[in-house]
């Protein structure tokens, strides 16, 4: 519910996906103040997303794990906090001040404990002509789907991951199944993947779900290539082929929607801007912040919880929510820990039973070479139009710190911030100079971490109280105006 939004609370929940949403009514229902703050207009986050309590008109496309998300946000809806919808986040600071920013006023709020649940971003697949109309990620088609009810029409999906084939499936179950899935996964992944067969094992169940889509794929004629290759879209105004080498063979197929996916990364643009430690994580090919069993961060009161702090998927989230929701209990009441450590020590036992099929995950759909190390002539940052190969020449000359780049090239100083070009950048790096991840580090980001108006910024300080008050003309009907 939206309240009267109070200066000072117990908890700040940032983000309304399963980890927020499970985390805000844990607390709420322990009796905290609680407040969350979320960029939609309603709850669920990316995974849940246009999910209602009453369930969503196509949720039987969508499957049982999107509906569950209904008794969530009905859980939710009741629960007495204060719900921010249609805000803006863009700045945290060290005394647990937060800034965000709504209907064009900005607003502040300092929270004695914060949950960031801000989840994760689809980890950039960059190839010649990922750029042009018609190209879009695997995640934004399944996005499109959820609100508004389109699907494309012979789409071909490339890439590699879980979510390549529930998108499939869920197209086919939508009456517009894609003419063919180009994967990316190579042979020798199955190898580095049984190392991991003890979680496989232990997590068989979402083994089951995958081959279940598989086999509904199949059933529905959709072409299926693997070990692809040299992915390359070309058109004049849009997507009109895509080419690519599967098991040492040319091919091309027509299509006018292209829909790319290989995995998912945490978001960390807020973490990185807030100064939390971080750590590299070499499976998953990504940064991720740093933080303890019960998903505390680096700084005493900071929780990150769900995919934002390394991903595991929707239940693993929902269970880190409120696991960091009962170790934010326990710092506002010190009286409560002894009642709540067997709760706590429930969640993490969920939590790690969750995410224990991962390593398996992650070693089976890594990310291509291709998207690791593009081609010279690939752009790889799309707001400032700079190449794979103009990143190369600066490695070259002895740039070999992401920064050095993000100088040199502008690479990560566009509308997106890095969002796009943050991960193949700092591989390109990696690849060309020969040193380690840790070394080549990641942008330095700075608040506030969303574009922001200074009017909405000017708005956090009445005008009575400025010491622009003094130099004011009074004697005019406009500056004597309240607005």
């Amino acid at each position: 519910m939206q309240d009267e939004i109070k200066k000072q609370v117990d908890v700040c929940v940032i983000g309304a996906g399963p980890a927020g949403m499970s985390a805000a009514v844990r607390c709420a229902e322990a009796g905290a103040s609680v407040v969350v703050i979320d960029e939609q207009a309603i709850p669920g986050g990316q995974i849940y997303r246009a999910q209602r309590e009453q369930g969503h008109p196509n949720g039987s496309i969508f499957g049982p794990d999107y509906q569950h998300g209904a008794s969530l946000i009905k859980a939710f809806n009741r629960a007495p906090l204060t719900h921010v919808t249609k805000a803006t986040l863009w700045r945290v600071d060290t005394d647990n001040s937060v800034y965000w920013s709504q209907n064009g006023v900005a607003n502040k709020t300092v929270a004695k404990q914060i949950i960031i649940a801000t989840g994760a971003m689809e980890r950039p697949f960059p190839f010649v002509g990922w750029t042009l109309p018609g190209a879009m990620t695997a995640g934004a088609c399944q996005i499109m789907m959820k609100t508004s009810g389109l699907v494309p029409t012979q789409a071909v999906l490339v890439g590699t991951g879980p979510l390549i084939y529930l998108l499939a499936a869920q197209m086919v179950d939508a009456g517009s199944a894609p003419q063919a899935i180009v994967d990316t996964q190579q042979p020798n992944s199955y190898f580095e993947a049984a190392r991991y067969a003890g979680g496989a094992i232990k997590g068989r169940k979402v083994l089951f779900k995958g081959l279940k889509l598989l086999a509904k794929i199949r059933r529905a004629g959709v072409k299926r290539y693997t070990g692809a290759t040299d992915i390359a879209a070309y058109g004049e105004q849009g997507v009109e082929r895509v080419t690519f080498t599967a098991h040492g063979e040319p091919h091309a197929l027509n299509t006018r929607s292209l829909l790319s996916h290989i995995g998912v990364v945490p978001n960390v643009q807020l973490t990185r801007a807030m100064g939390l430690e971080h750590d590299w994580d070499p499976l998953q090919l990504c940064w991720r912040p740093r933080v303890d069993q019960d998903n505390q961060s680096s700084r005493q009161g900071v929780f990150v919880a769900g995919d934002g702090s390394g991903i595991g998927g929707a239940m693993a989230a929902q269970y880190q929510g409120q696991l960091a929701a009962v170790r934010a209990l326990m710092s506002l009441d010190g009286g409560a820990v002894k009642s709540l450590s067997e709760e706590r020590d429930k969640l993490r036992s969920s939590v790690k039973k969750e995410i224990g099929v991962r390593p398996f995950l992650d070693a089976l759909y890594t990310p291509p070479k291709q998207a690791l190390a593009p081609s010279d002539q690939t752009i790889v940052c799309r707001c400032e139009e700079v190449t794979a190969g103009q990143v190369r020449r600066q490695v070259e000359r002895g740039a070999h710190g992401i920064n050095q780049i993000k100088t040199y090239t502008r690479c990560g100083m566009g509308p997106c911030q890095g969002r796009y070009c943050g991960t193949t950048v700092a591989h390109i790096i990696q690849e060309q100079a020969g040193i380690p991840m840790e070394k080549v580090g990641y942008y330095r980001l700075r608040n506030p971490i969303k574009p922001l108006k200074l009017g909405e910024l000017a708005s956090l300080t009445p005008i009575d109280e400025s010491f622009m008050n003094k130099y004011r003309n009074k004697g005019t009907q406009h500056d004597s105006h309240s607005a």
